[in-house]
């Protein structure tokens, strides 16, 4: 059975503070955190491969050897649960699972980064785990491992859970900021990043939930030990949410390098594909889509899936078998990018809605010949025109479903009889195609 670093506690009754301490749980609240410095225990966390499992994958000894020292100001970090982006859902069932697996990891990223104070920043719908989460709180609370003086280290650490309100652009940390501080959730321009002026202006890190989460079994077991669960580049595990077209959709830890059949088709997972395989998004609706042949070759690690030409991101997995309409999917993927725009880059605000507006006219047999090509001429100048990735997330799926599944595309706008007439400006003005 492979090594569990993160899940394993789960259907253990581990949101319970005595239960979670009788499965070993703040073992590592204890000289073996509090006896390394910052930088011994940064440097633990570099020698582990342990990269951020939010979407970006960056090496997170590495952000946090970013974050000022002696600054002056106060170090927050801030742990990103807000998971919005369609497919994913693993982290509010690691919240409702293990809350203090979480509040353990934050401890130990509070020590090497000299945080005092710190925040979860949840997505507003996730009520249960909110509740989870505060009730842990508690627990730590009156045990003595937050507060004042945790454990007699002198150290100590308050964490407070802020609810957001339901903005997928609120997963990219300035806008997570922005929206903690109050103001509007709209990305800020970087630099400077927020490792030197993030949260109330002062350095800041920005986790994720599975990342901190990995933290307590990495000093429990040692660095090595983690990286050599995954490959050379892509340490320990990853958990997946799977959801689609399989046996059994959940959520799933597997080993970093594990290929995506395995995942997809073990019967200890996800029992395999209900049809015929068509294609799978890896990691998330940001991801460019694999085809079947695709995934067949894929391992989920970073490296692997960027020779693919797509991304592990956030570890959501979505199977689709043959009787799926690629135009379909698309049009809900659109729809979705148009709706979360924040508005503040005008190629995004703009085009996402042009965007989101030809796919529906696709979709309901009005397509007309030229339609594809716009959209990919649109898709094209999304990239490096925004302040944030939203827009270059609605690129990648528009240019790899019709890319790869362009004759589906083809068939539905030939189904229109008026194709050939050419559209005029005015059919571009936002509601011209509602």
């Amino acid at each position: 059975m492979a090594t569990l670093t993160v899940t394993q506690n789960f259907g253990k009754g581990a949101r319970d503070l005595e239960v979670y301490r009788s499965l070993g749980g703040y073992g590592s609240i204890s000289s073996r955190l509090f006896d390394l410095s910052q930088f011994e225990l940064i440097d633990l966390v570099s020698r582990s491969g342990l990269r951020g499992r939010g979407g970006a994958g960056f090496p997170t000894g590495m952000k946090w050897s970013f974050v000022p020292r002696n600054s002056g100001k106060p170090v927050y970090l801030v742990v990103n649960a807000d998971e919005g982006e369609p497919g994913t859902f693993k982290d509010h069932v690691l919240m409702q699972e293990d809350p203090h697996r979480l509040i353990e990891g934050m401890i130990v990223c509070g020590w090497a980064l000299g945080v005092r104070t710190a925040y979860i920043y949840v997505r507003g719908e996730f009520l249960p785990a909110i509740e989870t989460l505060n009730a842990a709180l508690k627990q730590a609370y009156a045990a003595g491992l937050l507060g004042k003086n945790i454990g007699g280290s002198g150290y100590s650490l308050d964490i407070y859970v802020h609810r957001g309100a339901g903005a997928y652009i609120c997963g990219e940390e300035t806008a997570l900021i922005n929206s903690l501080e109050g103001f509007k959730g709209q990305p800020r321009l970087k630099p400077p990043f927020p490792a030197v002026s993030g949260a109330f202006a002062s350095p800041t890190c920005v986790n994720n939930v599975e990342t901190l989460m990995a933290l307590p079994w990495i000093l429990e077991h040692g660095p090595e030990a983690y990286q050599a669960l995954g490959t050379p580049k892509s340490g320990g595990t990853k958990v997946f949410s799977v959801s689609g077209d399989v046996k059994r959709p959940g959520v799933y830890e597997v080993p970093m390098g594990t290929p995506l059949m395995e995942l997809l088709e073990s019967p200890e997972l996800c029992q395999g594909i209900v049809g015929e395989l068509k294609g799978v998004i890896p990691g998330g609706s940001s991801s460019p889509v694999l085809t079947a042949e695709e995934a067949r070759k894929a391992n989920l690690d970073y490296e692997a899936l960027a020779a693919l030409k797509t991304m592990l991101g956030s570890g959501a997995v979505v199977a689709f078998n043959t009787e799926r309409s690629a135009v379909g999917m698309l049009t809900s993927l659109t729809r979705f990018y148009a709706h979360e725009s924040c508005g503040q880059c005008t190629p995004c605000r703009e085009g996402t809605g042009y965007a989101d507006r030809i796919m529906k006219t696709i979709a309901s047999g009005k397509g007309r010949e030229g339609d594809l090509d716009h959209m990919l001429d649109l898709a094209a100048n999304f990239s490096y025109t925004t302040i944030c990735p939203l827009a270059i997330a609605d690129a990648w799926p528009i240019e790899n479903f019709i890319g790869k599944f362009r004759p589906e595309f083809e068939a539905e706008v030939a189904k229109n009889p008026d194709r050939g007439s050419p559209r005029v400006t005015k059919d571009f003005r936002p509601g011209a195609f509602w």
